[in-house]
């Protein structure tokens, strides 16, 4: 048998617990954000007096869809990086023009350039 009973606290501590609750995810939600620069925590509480639901995620800062590129260490690294830019320059010729929306879009001289093919 399922029952569902509300808490039996009276009705004047309905608030106080909602604002506590609320109070508790703001301290945990600074604590976090102090705790580590490179992190975000965003939450919130939702709900009625007497039921509450607040919730906090956390995860690093930024957008998860941008990926970083290591960038090259040494000389020889540096100088092998930029003969293979220098090489699809040479292949693809890039130029951004807008299409018919007035979107700027690149273009290519060579098939496959969009995803970085050299040969």
């Amino acid at each position: 048998m399922l029952i569902f009973n509300r808490a039996s606290a009276p009705s004047a501590m309905r608030p106080i617990a909602s604002i506590a609750a609320a109070f508790a995810l703001s301290v945990v939600t600074l604590t976090v954000a102090y705790a580590a620069a490179d992190m975000l925590a965003v939450g919130g509480c939702v709900g009625a007096p007497g039921a509450v639901n607040c919730v906090v995620r956390v995860g690093p800062a930024g957008d998860p869809y941008i990926r970083t590129v290591p960038q090259p260490d040494t000389e020889a690294e540096k100088e092998r990086s930029a003969a293979r830019d220098r090489k699809w320059i040479d292949r693809c010729r890039p130029v951004i023009a807008q299409d018919r929306y007035g979107v700027p879009r690149y273009h290519y001289a060579a098939a496959g350039c969009e995803f970085g093919i050299i040969e």
